[in-house]
């Protein structure tokens, strides 16, 4: 085999060639043509036009699902980046979903709300397990023991990573306090205080779901 300078090189026609097809790529031009006009003077046809306006029965709703599905998946996404519980990503992906973000005005951007349904779940859930939800309970107990329980409670806006979050959408307490009370009338006037996105409200929580009886059967 020769060993000399330039052997194993591209010769000058084959570089441009190579240089030609890197800088332009392969050309499909099916690819840029699907739903678009041959020539711009063109119109595409009445079937194309409907689907781009979602006239079309196969694109119904498109759009309001569409908005649906982000609603979900950034809210997914700031539940992880706060390390939320199973159940708690549940309740604020089922309240988010539903939830109609026009009633909160300005402040309707869909990270900014799914911060305020964050820290609605988290801190009620928080309350119900110190017992705080139970008015009556409460009204029950003395002075010492209540100041004991409220000290034990600690609020996810004291989160580190929930006040970088918080800062990062330009929210402060006061801001969240205020988009809070929009929530909780939204809550009551669409009835999503149970909301939990993928289970079913009226499930008997005494029975195994049916992951958990399925992973039994096939241990057994």
């Amino acid at each position: 085999m020769s060993a000399r300078p330039g052997d194993g090189s591209l010769s000058r026609l084959e570089a441009v060639k190579d240089e030609r097809t890197r800088r332009w790529d392969v050309t499909t031009p099916s690819a840029t043509l699907i739903g678009r006009p041959d020539r711009p003077a063109d119109e595409v046809g009445e079937t194309v036009r409907r689907l781009h306006e979602e006239r079309h029965p196969a694109m119904a709703g498109h759009s309001a699902r569409m908005h649906r599905l982000e609603k979900v998946r950034i809210a997914h996404a700031l539940c992880n980046a706060c390390s939320l519980s199973h159940w708690e990503r549940d309740r604020v992906l089922g309240i988010v979903a539903e939830l109609d973000l026009t009633a909160f005005g300005s402040r309707r951007a869909i990270p900014t709300v799914s911060l305020v349904v964050v820290q609605y779940v988290v801190d009620h859930e928080r309350r119900r397990q110190l017992g705080l939800h139970d008015r009556e309970w409460v009204g029950e107990r003395s002075p010492d023991e209540l100041e004991a329980l409220y000290d034990r409670f600690e609020s996810i806006t004291e989160d580190p990573r929930f006040r970088d979050l918080m800062d990062v959408h330009g929210l402060d307490t006061t801001a969240i306090n205020r988009l809070d009370r929009i929530l909780q009338a939204q809550l009551d006037e669409q009835d999503l205080h149970g909301a939990a996105f993928g289970r079913a409200p009226h499930r008997d929580p005494n029975l195994p779901a049916m992951g958990d009886r399925r992973a039994a059967e096939g241990e057994a």
